[in-house]
């Protein structure tokens, strides 16, 4: 089979295709053939060695995969050969094929395409945890998004205006902006432009926002925060600007605030059966046309490093994905 790999930690111009060994899975493990995997940002990270962790060199990337079963480990019950999935590993997902923990690997919606399923779990099943688990998002709430434009961000507006919340979007230009209000947020600020927090307040009556959802990190968290409500929710999602903010602490204690860290990646693991639960309910959501993915552009399998490189430069609007 062919793979991408990461042979040493880097820019995606070191990444290389590569012939590999056919894998075989394990007990309670899937063997999937690979037909699309969406690029999610902490690819970019995980490649440079800047992630929470890092895998062992050489290893192949990716982890929002989709495709068909061709073989299942022992001990495997609810899926076959021959059935179409989604799945989620923590690297392995840019090449031909990829075995998947059984827990992690799901019926795919015979209304999504392969592309679609590929930019489907990671940004819906990241964005529903934190909004659904973690914050406890609540009808009536105010949910500001930042990054609103970005795999998660767009999938938090979504999924926000549809759990009930009067949602705003933050983003950088009125490009990303306009996507976010075709995908339900009430207000929008542009932080390119605008002062954030006294966006938020002007934008909430002075009261702030009850959840904020941060994918960004850098120089807009402390902004944000400074804009929360009296006891708000503060999720910690990510760091796609490169850089990890210190907040001051006393912003949390004078707020009766919560900082509420999300990692979806480990809770899908550690609670397999809560996650399927979720990701039931996507999927139903979906069948029943009310979550519509955004896919910024397509790349070939050859072109892996060409479509890390543009989620780099912060340009796409949605997902990017590889097709195999």
């Amino acid at each position: 089979m062919k793979a991408i790999r990461c042979k040493e930690f880097g820019p995606p111009a070191a990444l290389v295709l590569e012939e590999m060994p056919g894998l075989t899975p394990k007990a309670k493990e899937v063997l999937v053939s690979v037909k699309a995997c969406g690029i999610n940002f902490p690819d970019t990270l995980i490649i440079q060695g800047l992630y929470q962790f890092k895998p062992e060199l050489p290893f192949t990337p990716g982890s929002d995969v989709a495709g068909i079963v061709k073989e299942v480990g022992e001990g495997v019950k609810h899926l076959a050969v021959g059935d179409e999935v989604i799945g989620f590993v923590l690297n392995g997902g840019f090449a031909e094929e990829v075995v998947v923990p059984a827990n992690t690997c799901f019926l795919k919606s015979a209304k999504m395409d392969f592309p679609v399923a590929a930019s489907f779990m990671v940004a819906y099943g990241t964005s529903y945890h934190a909004l659904k688990d973690r914050a406890k998002l609540t009808e009536g709430e105010t949910l500001l998004v930042l990054g609103a434009s970005g795999g998660v961000g767009l999938a938090a507006v979504e999924l926000g205006k549809l759990m009930g919340a009067k949602v705003i979007a933050a983003a950088s230009s009125e490009e990303k902006l306009q996507l976010c209000r075709e995908y339900g947020a009430d207000h929008t600020i542009n932080y390119s432009k605008e002062d954030l927090k006294s966006e938020i307040k002007n934008l909430t009556g002075n009261k702030g926002a009850d959840v904020i959802y941060d994918p960004v990190g850098g120089e807009y968290s402390e902004a944000a925060f400074r804009g929360i409500a009296w006891e708000g929710r503060f999720l910690i999602v990510g760091f796609a600007s490169g850089t990890i903010p210190k907040m001051p602490l006393n912003l949390p204690l004078l707020k009766s605030a919560s900082l509420v860290g999300v990692f979806w990646g480990d809770f899908a693991m550690r609670n397999p059966k809560q996650n399927m639960e979720n990701t039931k309910t996507l999927m139903n959501w979906y069948d029943a046309g009310r979550l519509r993915p955004h896919i910024h552009k397509t790349y070939k399998l050859k072109d892996t490093s060409k479509a890390l490189e543009e989620i780099m430069k912060r340009k796409v609007r949605g997902k990017l994905v590889i097709e195999v």
